[in-house]
């Protein structure tokens, strides 16, 4: 009872999830001493993440707490699971393991997350004053595709908004919001990369007292955003679900990658 209580209170997401296994009491231990590990690690409480259970893989279903979380609650605690994933390795080569069913939006905020983890390390590594000319142009050319990709992505977490409440009767002084919610939780996501690279610096065991109290202030202050952006998005999302606010998706038009309205492509046809 006493891990069990532990365990809800420390908002445990399971990266698999199977509904039975009776004999997931005997793995409590193993689960308790690395749950125990980790809470003195730098990430919340609310981002640890229970490892993988001796017999069925994961905490069982019983045990998600996820029904309890805001939305954006639940979306930091994927991207935290996306940018540690990605850091196992810290390559921009390394495959992605989405371990979320395809057709679910666990998915595609994992999928975000993951698309901006490695862009944020193609900027930093594009940025090396000696790297080779060739090897910059392979790699902007990366970066666009990423930004394509990102694009794309956001807009597929907009229609799953826009099927989630298609059935709301929006009110008749109902207000539009300047963005859609996919693109608060694209700033949601980079967000969340900041803060792990703002901690970063300010654990670091070489930089000045002066740099790590200057990063330090600066996390405090992404901290801060975090949690105001969050209950932001929150806020819009329970404003559309009561019909006071209402959902417009207008799709990004890159002329630049379109070869039929960039005049440097479609002119090199001639």
């Amino acid at each position: 009872i006493f891990f069990h209580k532990k365990a809800l209170n420390l908002h445990i997401y399971p990266m698999f999830v199977h509904k039975k296994c009776f004999l997931h009491a005997f793995c409590w231990p193993f689960h308790f001493l690395f749950i125990s590990l980790q809470l003195t690690a730098p990430d919340s409480p609310r981002s640890i993440r229970a490892p993988p259970c001796l017999f069925c893989c994961s905490i069982s279903e019983n045990l998600k707490t996820t029904n309890a979380m805001s939305f954006t609650e639940h979306c930091n605690l994927i991207f935290n699971q996306a940018i540690r994933d990605y850091h196992v390795t810290d390559n921009i080569d390394t495959p992605i393991n989405n371990p979320y069913d395809r057709d679910s939006i666990e998915n595609r905020l994992y999928l975000k997350c993951w698309i901006d983890t490695v862009q944020w390390h193609f900027e930093d590594i594009i940025r090396d004053p000696h790297i080779e000319p060739l090897e910059a142009l392979a790699l902007k050319r990366r970066i666009d595709r990423s930004n394509q990709d990102r694009t794309d992505l956001v807009e597929q977490i907009d229609s799953y908004f826009r099927q989630k409440y298609s059935d709301v009767s929006v009110q008749p002084d109902a207000r539009i919001n300047t963005e859609s919610p996919a693109w608060a939780v694209d700033r949601l996501s980079i967000l969340a990369l900041k803060i792990y690279h703002m901690r970063e610096q300010v654990e670091r065991k070489d930089a000045t007292e002066e740099h790590v109290q200057k990063c330090q202030a600066k996390l405090n202050v992404l901290l801060e955003q975090q949690v105001d952006l969050g209950t932001a998005i929150d806020q819009l999302l329970e404003d559309i679900e009561a019909g006071r606010k209402y959902m417009k998706v207008y799709r990004q038009m890159k002329m630049y990658n379109d070869p039929s309205t960039n005049p440097v492509l479609y002119n090199n046809k001639k």
